[in-house]
């Protein structure tokens, strides 16, 4: 294996790294700030299940592996050649040693704790001790893995919830399901009559396969699969869907019951309880790390 490590201006980053990619056969990039652990590095970060703002810094490092030397040293020289590159600096050539890289992606990923009787953990983990319900999990392509905090703060809310209001979850709709995690979340807690929908075919299919390694039964697919309304409405999507969604979500509430809402930043709280106003009142019932979940309950029209 051998890496090739390219300086870059940001405008360069997006276009390099898919020439290496698309064109030029390296197995993987990736983008570091070339500035880090000086007083000119900067944070660059996005919302859950979002891309970052830029594709990179000002000074952005991009490191490329590649099979065979032959194959580092032709990309550098092409990009070399290109007139658009011509702030496109080598750094360096150098062959790395083989690792487990399957391992060494498994180690980056730890059973996660929601409450000290509720946990998850990667297929490859043993069950903690005092775990007494699991969801085991896998990284994957579809947003939700646990080690999020509006995952983690949805989940506990869950798990939470005394046995009477458990009992009232004869149906539950998970909106914008990624992979399932809350949906399976609800279903070890009593529920029943699950829907999971999204956007995503891959989310939906994602869902499907969790869904049956933790031995529950639900459906899942498109959005068009919810339908009237249900006891229990989770949805952990961003602020900005969530508002457009008020009317939708709000609508699949059966009176005197839950919504719970996450993806949302604090800042962003009071935005989210103007637009559900005419539906409900939201409050903050969690936070963690900047990102809260807000719930409401519907009135009880009987």
């Amino acid at each position: 294996m051998f890496e090739l490590v390219l300086r870059a201006p940001e405008t360069l980053v997006e276009p390099v790294s898919e020439a290496l990619m698309e064109e030029l056969e390296a197995l993987s990039v990736s983008v570091e700030d070339a500035d880090v652990n000086t007083e000119a590095e900067q944070a660059l970060f996005g919302e859950p299940g979002m891309p970052a703002p830029k594709s990179g810094w000002q000074r952005s490092t991009l490191k490329a592996l590649f099979a065979q030397e032959a194959q580092a040293t032709e990309a550098a020289t092409l990009l070399l050649a290109q007139e658009w590159a011509s702030e496109l600096q080598v750094q360096s050539l150098q062959e790395v040693a083989d690792q487990d890289w399957v391992r060494l992606t498994q180690s980056q990923f730890a059973p996660v704790e929601i409450t000290p009787a509720f946990w998850i953990v990667p297929s490859w983990h043993e069950t903690p001790q005092q775990a007494q319900q699991v969801i085991r999990l896998d990284p994957g392509l579809a947003f939700g893995t646990g080690t999020h905090p509006t995952t983690r703060m949805c989940l506990r809310w869950i798990a939470r919830q005394d046995a009477e209001r458990r009992a009232r979850w004869q149906r539950v709709l998970d909106y914008g399901c990624g992979s399932g995690i809350l949906a399976i979340g609800a279903a070890l807690h009593g529920a029943r009559e699950i829907d999971a929908v999204d956007i995503d075919p891959a989310a939906v299919q994602s869902t499907l396969d969790n869904a049956q390694a933790n031995g529950v039964t639900l459906r899942a697919g498109l959005p068009e699969l919810a339908q009237e309304q249900y006891p229990l409405v989770l949805a952990n999507i961003l602020a900005t869907p969530l508002k457009l969604l008020a009317p939708l979500l709000a609508g699949h509430v059966a009176p005197g019951g839950d919504l719970v809402l996450a993806g949302i930043l604090e800042r962003q709280a009071d935005e989210l309880k103007a637009a559900y106003a005419p539906w409900c009142e939201l409050q903050v019932s969690d936070a963690e790390d900047g990102w809260v979940l807000m719930t409401a309950r519907l009135a009880d029209q009987g």
